[in-house]
């Protein structure tokens, strides 16, 4: 039995996570992050991410309830017991920033605590790991599409600095479909990166592959990076891209070959490309 609350209006506080708070509000001030659609949220449950409560659209109820249930009950998932399920008409929802942009349900969720990264790299599997680091990348869109990649391609775990995009704002969540709830995660602090990023990842074995155009850039179909025990796929910032020192302290700069003309792709489709060629697809 669903705990069904029915809104005549958008005024009380338990709304603020949907009606007035940013996401940076909700994160800092509430420890909390919004999942949009059935999928999103079923797959955050499915990892273990409590839900604080779900607003639901009054005409989609009965569909968004029944992809909930219908998914928690295949995936054996927790069901969502007496968690609050503000249910409000059409009307109310148009007072939402971006409502004719949502798919479905959404749910205020609690964050979990993230490993500092001498802890997440520990916790790598120790066959053949490959793992990606997002320096600055800054737009949710990217991330999202990264992580979307990284799931599927055979990444064990990603990196993101901490001036980063935030991977559970809504945007970023809803465009990997969920996958930031699969795909072994951390924030790093961007200064810390800076200072002992790349010689952290040297002290676990790992070496690092800088994407990036420079004289000695090899191909990420060279047969030496797939010789690599562990590698770490560094990325960077949508314009500037990898910082300077970054890049002189990794082991190798890797390029995707181009026609004439063309540089470089968007971050989030050249990653789909290194990941399939340098993913756990690779492994001999």
């Amino acid at each position: 039995m669903h705990n069904l609350i029915f809104l005549t209006d958008l005024v009380g506080n338990d709304l603020d996570p949907y009606v007035r708070l940013n996401e940076a509000q909700l994160f800092h001030a509430r420890n909390l992050f919004i999942a949009e659609s059935p999928k999103v949220i079923e797959r955050a449950l499915r990892a273990g991410y409590q839900p604080a409560s779900l607003l639901v659209e009054e005409k989609f109820l009965d569909r968004d309830l029944a992809d909930l249930d219908h998914e928690m009950a295949i995936n054996q998932t927790t069901g969502l017991g007496q968690t609050p399920i503000y249910v409000a008409n059409s009307e109310l929802l148009r007072q939402l920033p971006g409502y004719n942009l949502l798919r479905g349900a959404l749910s205020t969720m609690y964050r979990v605590e993230r490993p500092d990264l001498t802890s997440f790299l520990a916790k790598m599997p120790a066959d053949h790991p490959r793992i990606a680091v997002l320096e600055s990348v800054v737009n949710p869109a990217n991330i999202g599409a990264i992580f979307r990649s990284a799931a599927a391609l055979g990444i064990d775990g990603v990196i993101v600095t901490s001036d980063s995009a935030d991977p559970l704002y809504r945007r970023a969540s809803r465009v990997a479909m969920g996958t930031v709830f699969q795909v072994p995660w951390t924030y790093v602090d961007a200064q810390a990166w800076q200072a002992k990023g790349i010689s952290l990842l040297h002290q676990y074995g790992y070496q690092a592959a800088a994407m990036a155009l420079r004289h000695n850039t090899v191909s990420i179909d060279d047969s030496q990076l797939d010789k690599v025990d562990k590698l770490a796929i560094i990325l960077g910032s949508e314009g500037p891209g990898l910082r300077e020192k970054t890049i002189t302290e990794s082991d190798f700069t890797i390029k995707i070959p181009m026609t004439t003309g063309v540089d470089s792709l968007n971050v989030a489709a050249a990653s789909a490309l290194a990941f399939w060629e340098l993913g756990k697809r690779q492994t001999k």
